[in-house]
């Protein structure tokens, strides 16, 4: 059984969207505050745009920038992306959406050892499935937005060996555990290092030599001098270079040093000419060095100002998630999981696959808002947002998923042959549902005969009290055709139900005058003998039985659910087994499913896997 649910500390967010400018724009922030402000003040109004990234002589040749703002999406290609990602895309390009910018594709990849191909394509793939992408179309101009910070290693270098010549940088060789003493603590300053001193002229002569490759991995880093006393560590002349041997896979071998993440990131916004930089909180204490850096480039005539600002926002803390890169991997290697697009996976190819849709993550991404502070929210939050999103388009259909046979005993005394069979119509999607001036889709027609196939837990041969659906003497409809009058059942020598008897009433099927003239007492689902189609149902269900499953040093894999996939022979209708991969249905009673877009099909086989119920049984 799921555990109860979390506390009040896990929050739940249903919050109805703004009105902007005669737009229904999504609900206010501190983000969108900040950004109506600078456009109200002109903030980035004279900014100049050179056609592509480029230093601050590149866009004073170019043109007024047509974009309100810019905004990125900065992910580095070192895994899949998870529904963590998944709410900075729809914040970032959201937010270039709504204000008339644009946002960057942006690879940061200056890693070269955990930096793969396989990753970059996964990441665009992802981006587009969601429903954006990286161009844009400003007076007729079309252009793409697609980049590599890889591609300004050259700049890099060149702001490296500026820094060094203005006195803000130097070559320092200390080991690395000298370096890391040596830097103190939050209640110690740090010790200046003793190659601190070295002449700008000496530590451009040596910064040459680690980038043409004359010192060995690790024996020295390009560290920025700026306050060993700070009460700010990041400050403390943290390293932006250092010396690695790797072949990376955009720059092949043309270089064995590389650009830390903290020196490289404020560099590709501003040649991006980017005005709203939108980080997760864990880099609030890096904004200190962000903004030096910047202004030291600028001071230097490098990068054009005003430059970008960092704004940093609370990430996402979903129950019964893990979202960290490392343990993700640990499932996969581990085969916790059958790979990165197991759909028990938090990870984007693993919400496709579930049946997750991408208005159903925008949906959630809007509705659990932007804040500064940290805060749970409850998985059932996401799939509200899917039954949404589902609720007026999957079509419906029956499915048995525990099938027992209900054999109509009388069939052939009523309609004259054993072998006689109806066809039966029910709506592919209920009327309420179906917006005005929509096209109903046509119904679905499948076929009632002697044998039909029903929930074993719709047939007690002692009911317990108040049950409603077939027991001996009972009457109940089988739902869009006959009703029946349960007769009793067939068992074998151990004492299981193998079959279900029942007569069918005449004159009883759904939509005919007349068809309500015996009052049933329920209706249940059915899939007829005659056309019902032999499916496998992957009963998916969330992975951690823990709301929080590696919290506080807990080891995540004891909090595995042992029910989290339950694999089922079922029963279903024609319509159903005619699918397209990726396609969503509504399984009446059951819930949400999707044909598998990996298996469905294949070699002519039916697989479903179950998204969601139609309602949170977790909580």
């Amino acid at each position: 059984m799921p555990p109860p649910s979390l506390s009040s500390s896990i929050s739940r967010h249903h919050q109805a969207p703004a009105e902007i400018e005669g737009q229904a724009l999504r609900t206010s922030n501190f983000l969108r505050q900040v950004i109506e402000k600078d456009l109200a003040t002109g903030t980035y109004a004279q900014r100049q745009w050179g056609g592509g990234p480029g230093d601050a002589a590149f866009h004073d040749a170019g043109q007024p920038d047509p974009a309100k703002i810019r905004t990125r999406f900065p992910p580095e290609p070192n895994g899949y992306l998870h529904v963590g990602h998944a709410k900075s895309i729809c914040l970032n390009f959201g937010l270039a959406r709504d204000y008339g910018g644009v946002c960057h594709m942006r690879f940061d990849d200056t890693n070269p050892e955990k930096e793969e191909k396989e990753y970059v394509d996964s990441i665009l793939d992802a981006v587009q499935w969601l429903g954006f992408n990286w161009e844009s179309n400003f007076n007729g101009k079309q252009e793409s937005h697609l980049y590599y910070a890889s591609n300004y290693f050259d700049f890099m270098y060149r702001a490296a060996e500026y820094l060094i010549t203005a006195g803000h940088a130097y070559v320092d060789e200390q080991t690395a555990e000298d370096m890391r003493i040596n830097r103190g603590d939050f209640g110690k300053p740090g010790v200046d290092s003793p190659f601190r001193s070295r002449s700008p002229e000496e530590n451009l002569a040596r910064f040459r030599e680690m980038r043409d490759g004359k010192l060995a991995d690790g024996a020295a880093v390009l560290r920025a001098k700026i306050d060993m006393a700070s009460p700010n560590i990041n400050l403390r002349d943290p390293a932006i270079y250092r010396i690695r041997r790797a072949t990376h896979h955009n720059t092949g071998d043309a270089w064995c040093i590389y650009p830390m993440y903290t020196f490289a990131h404020p560099i590709e916004d501003a040649l991006e000419q980017i005005t709203h930089s939108i980080a997760t909180l864990e880099f609030e204490d890096q904004r200190p060095f962000y903004d030096w850096l910047l202004e030291r480039l600028c001071e230097g005539g490098l990068l054009k100002a005003p430059p970008p600002r960092q704004y940093e926002f609370a990430r996402l803390n979903l129950t019964y998630v893990i979202t960290s890169k490392r343990k993700l991997a640990q499932l996969v290697n581990e085969k916790k999981v059958s790979g990165w697009d197991d759909p028990r996976m938090p990870t984007i190819v693993g919400l496709r696959r579930r049946g997750y849709t991408p208005e159903a993550i925008q949906l959630f991404a809007e509705r659990i808002g932007v804040t500064k502070s940290d805060s749970w929210i409850d998985y059932s939050t996401l799939d509200g947002c899917l039954r949404e999103d589902l609720e007026n388009k999957a079509h419906r259909g029956m499915a048995v998923l525990d099938p027992v046979k209900l054999v109509l005993t009388n069939w052939a005394e009523v309609f004259g042959s054993d072998g006689y069979t109806e066809d039966c119509t029910q709506p592919a999607l209920p009327h309420s549902t179906i917006a005005e001036g929509q096209t109903p889709p046509p119904d679905r027609v499948f076929k009632i005969g002697k044998d039909v196939w029903i929930e074993r837990e719709d047939f007690e041969e002692v009911p317990p009290k108040g049950y409603k659906r077939l027991f001996p003497g009972n009457v109940v409809r089988l739902k869009g055709g006959y009703v029946i009058e349960c007769t009793g059942c067939a068992k074998d020598a151990e004492g299981k139900v193998t079959e279900v008897h029942a007569k069918v009433i005449p004159g009883t099927k759904s939509g005919p005058p007349g068809a309500d003239s015996v009052k049933a007492k329920a209706a249940i689902t059915w899939v007829g003998n005659a056309d019902g189609v032999s499916a496998e149902v992957r009963l998916y269900d969330r992975l951690f039985t823990d709301p929080q499953p590696d919290a506080g040093g807990k080891n995540f894999l004891d909090a595995l659910n042992p029910d989290s996939l339950k694999v089922v022979t079922a029963v279903v209708e024609p319509s159903l087994a005619a699918a397209k991969p990726d396609q969503k249905f509504q399984f009446e009673r059951h819930g949400y499913f999707v044909a598998d877009r990996a298996d469905h099909g294949v070699g002519g086989k039916v697989v479903f896997n179950r998204v969601t119920g139609l309602k949170d049984r977790w909580n």
